[in-house]
């Protein structure tokens, strides 16, 4: 069988940097815990692990002198938690994410109610979010939930999307605040290697020589299920972690088999995957 990969795929800067990072870290005897999943691929959590870097999900359970911040980011609180208990931080923080903070910062200031289109259990969002008084924003993903509120009480509102988001799939919940509120305001903050994968995982899944498409990601990489979601509407798309995902059977068809994978996959993962696809 051929493989046919996108022409955009996997690690994006800010999480080659973080990993990199953590690696030289590590490498250098360091000793630490990582608050959260350094990026969101399972693999390289468990590259991790063997580096003795582990993963936690409280800072409170820190014994390690060293705490790491993850690429989604934390509230800028959790730095001063994480000083006031005499813990070293290794920040590797996306600068993307970091322009978020800065740009909502600013916005309040300037008098704006924030709007954040995404996943309120997301790292990411909880970075922005959970130091705010909560009358001075919403966390958004439906136009249910616009239609719920009253927008006639806010002057003006800025509204910012997660970084891994496609924007296109809530164009109609930014319309709809538009619609009711008096001046809304967008600022662009998907990551530029997010859009630069959807855009070719749109193209690979147009392909008319490509008869399905694996997408290769962590579980908890939402960058990786909207390229899934992307593919599927084109194609027969099937997302997995690993070769060892791999199912023979989805291929019995199928001469050529297109390659994408989220912005947290290691090159290593996807050489791996386009090997066992290739020997079937």
């Amino acid at each position: 069988m051929k493989v046919k990969r996108a022409a955009k795929y996997g690690f994006c800067s800010g999480v080659r940097i973080a990993d990199l990072k953590v690696k030289r870290f590590a490498a250098a005897g360091g000793r630490g815990a990582i608050l959260g999943q350094v990026v969101h691929n399972e693999r390289v959590v468990e590259e991790m692990e063997k580096l003795g870097v582990r993963t936690i999900d409280e800072i409170g359970t820190v014994d390690e002198p060293t705490i790491v911040f993850s690429a989604h980011g934390v509230p800028p609180s959790f730095h001063i938690d994480a000083k006031s208990r005499g813990l070293n931080v290794l920040d590797t923080t996306c600068k993307f994410v970091y322009d978020i903070h800065h740009e909502s910062k600013d916005a309040l200031a300037e008098g704006c109610h924030l709007v954040f289109i995404g996943d309120p259990k997301h790292r990411e969002v909880i970075g922005y979010t959970n130091d705010l008084d909560p009358s001075v924003y919403h966390i958004l993903l439906t136009v249910g939930d616009v239609e719920k509120l009253d927008w006639s009480q806010y002057e003006k509102i800025k509204v910012f999307y997660q970084t891994t988001l496609n924007a296109e799939e809530f164009e109609d919940v930014v319309t709809r605040i538009e619609q009711l509120a008096k001046h809304v305001e967008r600022a662009d903050t998907i990551c530029y290697a997010t859009k630069e994968n959807q855009d070719a995982a749109r193209v690979l899944a147009r392909d008319p020589e490509i008869d399905c498409i694996v997408i290769i990601g962590g579980k908890k990489s939402a960058n990786t299920k909207h390229l899934w979601e992307i593919c599927r509407e084109s194609k027969p798309a099937y997302l997995v972690q690993g070769a060892d995902d791999i199912d023979p059977s989805w291929f019995s068809s199928a001469d050529v088999v297109g390659v994408t994978a989220g912005a947290s996959t290691p090159d290593y993962v996807i050489d791996e995957v386009e090997a066992r696809i290739a020997s079937l």
